[in-house]
């Protein structure tokens, strides 16, 4: 009733083995995903590869009129889609003016495309809940979901500022229930 064992000695011997990963390939795998997770915590890059379309420039605002924590909804990149612009008083992801606080959001929930108009929460800077399934948004980081049923961020409108007016010119994301954001 003898157990008969194998040494295995060389890599050679390695070929029966079921795991066949390397420290080599381990540290090459771990190297390159470390690198990943280090440029996506990179504030702002993540957003930069988000998908992006370029549109018409199209004035939404002017400086002199906008108030910290006052809503304006406007219609961009067509008359059928609405959108919240807001000056939050805090620097924000994609922000532009002075204080870099000027954002602009579709208003239709990345989840289900549910209206989130009138849903602005001064305190935390952010959108929500949906009426539908209670995700909630922050402006202050590109539109990320803070909570609730939704897995994509909500399309943020690229803005610029030239002469004290502001412009729409583009929609990072993709607004819900299209294939593009061309109006």
């Amino acid at each position: 009733m003898g157990v008969d064992f194998k040494i295995m000695g060389t890599d050679s011997d390695t070929e029966d083995r079921p795991c066949q990963l390397s420290r080599r390939r381990f540290l090459e795998v771990a190297g390159i995903s470390g690198a990943t997770l280090a440029m996506l915590s990179v504030p702002g890059y993540g957003a930069a590869m988000a998908r992006t379309t370029p549109l018409p420039r199209q004035l939404v605002a002017k400086l002199a009129d906008l108030k910290v924590d006052k809503p304006v909804t406007i219609a961009f990149p067509d008359p059928k889609s609405r959108c919240m612009l807001v000056k939050l008083g805090v620097p924000a992801g994609g922000g532009v003016g002075p204080d870099g606080d000027i954002v602009a959001f579709s208003l239709a929930c990345s989840h289900m495309g549910m209206t989130l108009l009138g849903s602005y929460n001064a305190k935390h800077k952010g959108l929500g809940p949906c009426p539908s399934h209670l995700t909630r948004f922050d402006l202050t980081r590109y539109g990320i979901v803070i909570s609730g049923h939704a897995t994509e961020s909500l399309p943020q409108l690229m803005l610029e500022v030239k002469n004290g007016e502001v412009h729409a010119t583009g929609v990072r994301g993709l607004i819900f229930g299209r294939n593009q954001n061309l109006g």
